[in-house]
């Protein structure tokens, strides 16, 4: 599993969230911190993905689910679960601009996984708000 190494200020506080979610959740095989214009800030991705493509890709289906989710009037996005034979996704808010990408072993408790990503979006909410001020 390969490590980004971004020169971005909030890279390295992103990274241990994802080193403690990953710690946390055996079942966790890959997650990304991306902003919402498709930017990676950090990842712990398998050596076959593409941080860059994963990226975007994960800021075009964040913004499709935020426009479907409008139009049917379900408020403001907290979170989008994919559910793939070789296991889920989820696309987690975590702040305005981020979004935490966590896919995980099909064996995965999907309560658990879902409270521990808020929970981890919740804490890389307040380390990149510390590293704006």
């Amino acid at each position: 599993m390969s490590d980004s190494s971004d020169k971005d200020p909030r890279a390295s506080k992103v990274r241990s969230c994802l080193r403690m979610l990953h710690a946390t959740l055996s079942e966790v095989e890959a997650s990304a911190v991306v902003t919402r214009d498709g930017i990676t800030i950090a990842s712990l991705l398998g050596d076959a993905a593409d941080k860059d493509r994963f990226g975007a890709m994960c800021a075009s289906l964040l913004a499709l689910a935020d426009r479907a989710g409008k139009e049917v009037e379900r408020g403001r996005l907290r979170q989008v679960i994919l559910d793939g034979t070789k296991g889920p996704m989820l696309l987690t808010q975590a702040s305005d601009a981020t979004v935490l990408a966590v896919a995980a072993d099909p064996n995965a408790n999907l309560g658990r996984l879902i409270l521990e990503t808020r929970k981890i979006a919740a804490e890389l909410k307040k380390r990149l708000d510390s590293v704006d001020e």
